[in-house]
């Protein structure tokens, strides 16, 4: 785990046990990056709920609840699919908080909307969410790695507040 991702990892994990809250990830692009990058770190059961990768928009629907209206109407890169996200893993799981992930790695898959490294975060718990979007440039594993780190930051942050 590179050092940067580490450090927010420790972080979250002193900020989470203070509050003694449970955290589930949502990935899409990442494809569970989040969540190795989090229960890469000894004792994270104390407060690692649950990881859904969902890469389709099938998995999406299923396991997280996103509604095939917001996927339709705003696609699966969106900040309304993430928001969708972040409830749905917490609806889905006993975690308390959730960070979600969806966005395009590359190398296809961009279009002139959304180019490759196109990048929607959310976080949140079951009432109240955020979301940001990034445009990373590099390629698949440096969008996934930069990805990995944002989604850990926003999270901590957000909970700091």
């Amino acid at each position: 785990m590179n050092s940067s991702v580490e450090t927010q990892v420790v972080r979250l994990a002193q900020c989470l046990q203070s509050k003694n809250l449970r955290v589930a990830t949502a990935e899409s692009c990442t494809g569970g990056g989040v969540a190795s990058a989090m229960t890469d770190l000894a004792g994270s059961s104390a407060w690692f709920e649950c990881g859904f990768v969902t890469y389709s928009n099938e998995a999406k629907m299923q396991h997280l609840s996103v509604s095939a209206e917001i996927l339709t109407t705003y696609g699966a890169v969106s900040e309304a699919t993430v928001i969708a996200m972040v409830k749905g893993a917490v609806a889905n799981s006993r975690a308390d908080v959730a960070v979600a992930v969806s966005g395009i790695a590359g190398p296809g898959g961009g279009s002139a909307d959304k180019p490759v490294g196109t990048v929607w975060f959310a976080w949140g718990s079951a009432t109240e969410q955020q979301a940001s979007c990034m445009h990373f440039a590099g390629d698949r594993a440096s969008v996934r790695e930069q990805s990995v780190l944002v989604a850990i930051s926003n999270l901590n942050s957000w909970l700091d507040e």
